[in-house]
Parts: structure tokens; C-alpha cells; sequence
């Protein structure tokens, strides 16, 4: 039986992305499958049957369905890495990746993340607010990343990768990354990773100059 993997995803999604930055960076065979958001195929029956919140990322591994973009970085790092690097088994260093997963489903989330939706898709959030949420995220990451070259530590983590596509596209959301060196390096760490794909970019906000 063939271990690809099949990825459910629309190209414009950072969650997504996660995934397909994951299985890339581990070096795991993978079918893109898109789905049509924009025609509402992620609330269409056969698509609620693998993830009833109707959302991208979904993954079929050989029968096995998975949803949720944090969850299955998990699932991949623990059936793929056998270096322990990309999810470390030490209580301390896991509760430090999980404290950042943490963080992309909520602040980062509601700030670089619901801001971008603003410009890319309309989503009718309040633009204002939701740019200072970003900025006060990023500016807990810049100082964060003083004490390390990436999130947790000195090699690269779930924690990056689950961080890194909603903060890279940021300023297509209007969020001004320039106040953030540490974190513009970090972003530069990340994308000189082997087997790092990027995610498509938008021509709109900061992007669109």
C-alpha cells in the first residue's frame, strides 16, 4: 500500500500550509487536493464526513482521517521524525511546543491570522483592532526569540512550523513587520530549512506595493 499522503487544502490557507510545509520538511510523499472554498465544497456532505467543522487542512493516510492543522503536525512529527527533533519527548521542551501551538490556534489566530482573512477574503473584522492583536503578539515573539534562534531552542520544532505561515504573510494583512529583526531573521531560518516550500502569496495590504 502507497504511504502518500493525501492533503485536503486550498493554497491560501496558513493552515494548510502548516501541513504542507510539514510534510515537505520530513520529506513525506504528499497528493494536494484542493478544495474550492470559494464554492463552499468544505461544507458539501462527502467533505463534513472527514472533518464536520468544515474546515482545511484534512489528511488521508491510508484511511486514517485527520483534521485540525496543530493536530496533525503532531501525527506527522510522531510517525515520521525518528530524531525526536521536530516534537521532543522531554516533559519540559514538549510543554514548551505545546505552549506554542497554543499560541497559533489563539492569539496568532486572532491577530496576524483574522487580519489577513480582512484583506484576502473580506471577513468582516475590525481591521484596527485586530492589527494592534498582531502587534502585540509579535512583539512577545520578538522578545522571545532573543533567548533563541528559534521558538523552542536551537533547532527548528512543530512550533515554527505551526507559527511560521500566518506571521510570513502578516503584511498582506497590513501587519508591519520592520519593527521585528529577530523575527524577520527567524522567518529567513525557517525558509533556508531543506525542502521548505513557501505559501502562495497575495498581492494585497503591505504585499500589494
Amino acid at each position: 500500500m502507497s504511504d502518500t499522503i493525501k492533503l485536503f487544502r486550498h493554497p491560501l490557507s496558513g493552515h494548510a500550509h502548516r501541513v504542507e510545509l510539514m510534510l515537505s520538511l520530513l520529506d513525506v510523499p504528499a497528493e494536494l487536493v484542493f478544495v474550492d472554498l470559494a464554492k463552499g465544497a468544505h461544507k458539501q456532505p462527502e467533505f463534513l464526513a472527514m472533518n464536520p467543522f468544515g474546515q482545511v487542512p484534512v489528511i488521508d493516510h491510508n484511511g486514517t482521517v485527520l483534521s485540525d492543522s496543530n493536530a496533525i503536525l503532531v501525527y506527522l512529527a510522531k510517525k515520521y521524525d525518528d530524531s525526536g527533533r521536530w516534537l521532543p519527548e522531554d516533559p519540559l521542551t514538549a510543554a514548551q511546543v505545546q505552549r506554542w501551538l497554543s499560541v497559533a490556534a489563539g492569539p496568532l489566530a486572532s491577530g496576524p491570522a483574522t487580519a489577513r482573512l480582512i484583506t484576502v477574503f473580506g471577513a468582516p473584522y475590525d481591521a484596527e483592532s485586530t492589527i494592534a492583536r498582531a502587534h502585540a503578539l509579535l512583539k512577545v515573539i520578538e522578545q522571545e526569540l532573543a533567548a533563541s534562534p528559534f521558538l523552542v531552542g536551537d533547532h527548528p520544532s512543530i512550533a515554527d512550523v505551526a507559527c511560521y505561515s500566518y506571521i510570513a504573510h502578516a503584511p498582506e494583512g497590513n501587519v508591519d513587520l520592520s519593527d521585528y529583526p529577530r523575527l524577520r531573521s527567524w522567518l529567513q531560518r525557517i525558509e533556508a530549512l531543506p525542502r521548505f516550500v513557501p505559501m502562495q502569496r497575495t498581492a494585497v495590504g503591505l504585499q500589494s506595493a
